[in-house]
C-alpha cells in the first residue's frame, strides 16, 4: 500500500478518530484501510484527495507543517461524517507523523540526526533518532539533580503499559487499525505527561506493526520484538515510579557549552531512515581524542543520501562541505555540544577550517593502536545501557588494522593484525545504490591484503563490525593505494574502489572460494529458540505462545537450554508458555481475568535476559 499522496497524520487525530466510530464499524476498518492509500489524488491547492464511490470524498488539508494536526483538517463529505469509516480509513491509511520526543526523525539545529541514526534503516528501526526541533544552541543546559517523576507521568506510563501489553498479547494477524489506536492514544498522552521517549518507542511499535501487516519490504519480525521490548522495558520502568526524571527523556536535545574545540574529520556516514529521513553524518575526533559528528539530515530518500555527502555544512559560517570535513578539521569557538558529542549551529558558534590529519596521525591514529579487545570492553560498557533499558544509542567508532581472508556470505572475513580475533566486515547500510556492499565485495577479491578499518560494532551479531570506511595500513605493501585527493581513506558509502586502487600482488584471488568465519557462539547457543518463541508471540499473539507451550516442542525447547546450562532461560520460556495459556474462566465461559498484564511480564522478561545472554555471547565472540 503506497501513502507516498498522503500528509502525515498526528496520532491523537487518528486515535479519536477511531475512537468515535461504532463497534460494527470499527470490524470492518482494516478492510477499508487497505488499499484505499492507492486510490489518494493531489489536488491543485496541495490536498490530499480519496474517492469512495460517487458520493464519499475524503479530503485532507495538512497545515503549513505539512501534517494534519487537527480534526477539522480532514473532512468526508459522506452523511455520517465526521464519524464516518472513510474518514477514519484515509487517516488509518496515512503515515503517523512523528511526535516531539527524542527519537523522533528530522533536523536537530542543522546538524541532523546523530551518528549511527541510519543503522537502523537495515532494519527498519534505529537505534535510535533525531529531534524534529531545534534547541537554542546559543544557549547552556543548566545542570540540574534528577528529579522525581510526578504522578501524572506515572499514570501515563501506566496506560502507555496497558495499551502496550494489549497489542502484543493481540500480535501482529490481531493488532489493527484500533489496536493501533490505543496506542496511540495511550502515546499523546505520554506526550502531554512529558514522556517523549516513551511516546517515540510507542510510535516505533506502531509503525512497526503496520509494516508487518502490510507486508513491507525490508520489515523484520525481529525489529517489531526489538521495538516491543523496548516499549515495554521503558514503560515498566516510568510505571513502577522508581524511575527520575532521565528515564523519561527529553523534547529538545540538550546542549551544552564547549569553548573552544579543534576537530578533525574522520569519515561520512549515508543515514537513509525507514521514517522518510536522509542524509549524512560526518565522524569528527578532537584534539584530546573525544569523538564528535556533525550531521545533516532531513525529510528526503535516496537522492537526499547521495547530495548531501557534498553538501555544505551548517556550523558556523564553515565554508567545507562534508566530503571536506570528512578530510580537514575545523576550529570552533563557542561550540555547543550535546550529551552524545552532536555539535549543535548557532548565531554565537563560529568555525575556520583546518588542516586535516591522516589516520597514521594523532588524534586520529590512536583510534587503531588501542587493542581491539580493550576497545570493544568499552563500547560494550559505554555504547548501549543495559539489555531492557529504554533505548539504545548507537556505539562508538571502532578502529583497527586487519587483512583479508576471504568472503563469507555478505560478509568479508578479516583478522585483525598481530595475531587478533576473526572478524566479519558487514556493510554500515545494504541498500544496492549505496557503494557499501560493492565495496566490500571488491575487498573480499583480495585474500592478503591489508586493511585499516573504522567502523561501528554490531552488537547484535558476533565479532562483526559495520564498517564505515577504510584505508592503507603504514607500512604494509600488500596494502591500499588510494587516490591523493582521498586524503588516505575511503568512505564506503559514498567513495567507489576501483582496480587501480589495490595493490597487483592481490588481484586475481577471487577464485579461492568461500571462507569459513570461524566459530560463532551466538549461533551455536540454543538461545534462538528462545527468539523463535518471543518472535511467535508478536508475530500470533498470547495464542500462539500457548500454542507453542502444548506437545513436545515446549518439553524439546526446555531440554536444550538445560544442557546449555542456560536453565534461567529454560525457567524463565517455560513461565512465558504457561502465562500465555492461563485463561481462567468462570461458569458462563467467561474471562475472570481478561488483562494481559501478567503475561506481558513474563514476555518481557524472557526478552531481557535474552537480550542480556546474547550481547555476554557477543562480548566473547571479540575475545
Amino acid at each position: 500500500m503506497s501513502t507516498e499522496l498522503l500528509p502525515p497524520v498526528a496520532p491523537d487525530v487518528l486515535a479519536d478518530a477511531v475512537e468515535q466510530l461504532s463497534a460494527r464499524l470499527r470490524k470492518k476498518l482494516d478492510a477499508a484501510i487497505s488499499g484505499c492509500a492507492d486510490q489518494a489524488s493531489t489536488t491543485a491547492d496541495g490536498a490530499a484527495e480519496v474517492h469512495f464511490g460517487e458520493d464519499a470524498t475524503v479530503t485532507l488539508r495538512p497545515g503549513p507543517s505539512g501534517t494534519v494536526t487537527n480534526a477539522e483538517q480532514a473532512v468526508c463529505t459522506c452523511l455520517l461524517a465526521p464519524r464516518c469509516l472513510h474518514r477514519t480509513a484515509v487517516l488509518g491509511a496515512a503515515p503517523i507523523a512523528d511526535g516531539e520526543g527524542e527519537t523522533g526523525g528530522g533536523d536537530d539545529s542543522g546538524t541532523g540526526k546523530a551518528a549511527g541514526s541510519g543503522t537502523a534503516s537495515d532494519t527498519g528501526a534505529g537505534p535510535e533518532e533525531a529531534a524534529p526541533t531545534a534547541p537554542a544552541a546559543d544557549v547552556a543546559a543548566t545542570v540540574v539533580s534528577p528529579a522525581e517523576l510526578t504522578a501524572a507521568q506515572v499514570l501515563a506510563a501506566t496506560v502507555l503499559w496497558d495499551a502496550a501489553a494489549e497489542a502484543l498479547s493481540a500480535g501482529v494477524t490481531a493488532g489493527g487499525a484500533v489496536v493501533q489506536a490505543e496506542l496511540l492514544r495511550a502515546a499523546h498522552t505520554a506526550r502531554l505527561a512529558g514522556l517523549p521517549r516513551a511516546e517515540a518507542a510507542a510510535l516505533r511499535v506502531v509503525r512497526s506493526l503496520r509494516a508487518a501487516r502490510e507486508r513491507s519490504e525490508g520489515q523484520r519480525l525481529a525489529d517489531l520484538t526489538e521495538a516491543f521490548r523496548e516499549l515495554l522495558a521503558g514503560t515498566a520502568l516510568l510505571a513502577s515510579g522508581s524511575a527520575d526524571t532521565d528515564a523519561a527523556g527529553s523534547a529538545r536535545r540538550v546542549y551544552e557549552q564547549g569553548g573552544s574545540l579543534r576537530v578533525y574529520g574522520l569519515c561520512r556516514e549515508p543515514v537513509l531512515s525507514a521514517t522518510g529521513y536522509g542524509g549524512v553524518t560526518t565522524h569528527l575526533v578532537g584534539s584530546d581524542g573525544a569523538g564528535y559528528t556533525v550531521s545533516d539530515v532531513r525529510p528526503g530518500g535516496l537522492a537526499r543520501v547521495k547530495g548531501a555527502g557534498s553538501a555544505s555544512v551548517a556550523l558556523g559560517g564553515a565554508v567545507l562541505d562534508h566530503a571536506g570535513l570528512a578530510r580537514g578539521g575545523l576550529r570552533i569557538v563557542g561550540a555547543t555540544v550535546s550529551a552524545d558529542g552532536r555539535l549543535g549551529a548557532g548565531r554565537g558558534v563560529s568555525a575556520t577550517p583546518l588542516r586535516g590529519v591522516d589516520w597514521s596521525e594523532e588524534p586520529a591514529a590512536a583510534l587503531f593502536t588501542r587493542p581491539v579487545q580493550e576497545a570493544m570492553a568499552a563500547v560494550l560498557a559505554d555504547g548501549a545501557p543495559e539489555a531492557g533499558g529504554p533505548g539504545r544509542t548507537a556505539p562508538s567508532l571502532l578502529g583497527c588494522d586487519v587483512e583479508v581472508i576471504g568472503a563469507a556470505g555478505d560478509s568479508v572475513v578479516v583478522r585483525v593484525a598481530g595475531e587478533g580475533p576473526l572478524l566479519r566486515l558487514r556493510p554500515a547500510h545494504p541498500h544496492p545504490e549505496l557503494p557499501h556492499a560493492a565495496n566490500l565485495r571488491r575487498i573480499a577479491e583480495h585474500p592478503g591484503l591489508a586493511l585499516r578499518v573504522l567502523g561501528r560494532p554490531d552488537l547484535d551479531r558476533a565479532a562483526t563490525l559495520r564498517s564505515l570506511a577504510v584505508g592503507p595500513v603504514p607500512g604494509a605493501s600488500a596494502t591500499l593505494r588510494l587516490p591523493d585527493a582521498w586524503k588516505g581513506r575511503a568512505d564506503l558509502g559514498y567513495d567507489r574502489l576501483q582496480g587501480e586502487h589495490f595493490p597487483r600482488e592481490t588481484a586475481g584471488s577471487a577464485d579461492c572460494g568461500p571462507v569459513t568465519a570461524g566459530p560463532d557462539p551466538l549461533a551455536e547457543a540454543p538461545l534462538w529458540r528462545v527468539r523463535r518463541l518471543l518472535e511467535t508471540g508478536v508475530a500470533g499473539g498470547r495464542r500462539a505462545v500457548a500454542e507453542a507451550g502444548r506437545g513436545t516442542d515446549a518439553a524439546s525447547l526446555s531440554a536444550r537450554l538445560t544442557r546449555a546450562e542456560l536453565g534461567v532461560a529454560a525457567h524463565l520460556a517455560q513461565a512465558l508458555t504457561t502465562e500465555a495459556g492461563r485463561r481462567p474462566r468462570d461458569t458462563f465461559g467467561r474471562l475472570t481475568d481478561p488483562s494481559a498484564d501478567a503475561y506481558a511480564r513474563a514476555w518481557l522478561a524472557s526478552a531481557v535476559h535474552l537480550a542480556a545472554a546474547e550481547r555476554s555471547l557477543v562480548a566473547a565472540s571479540w575475545l
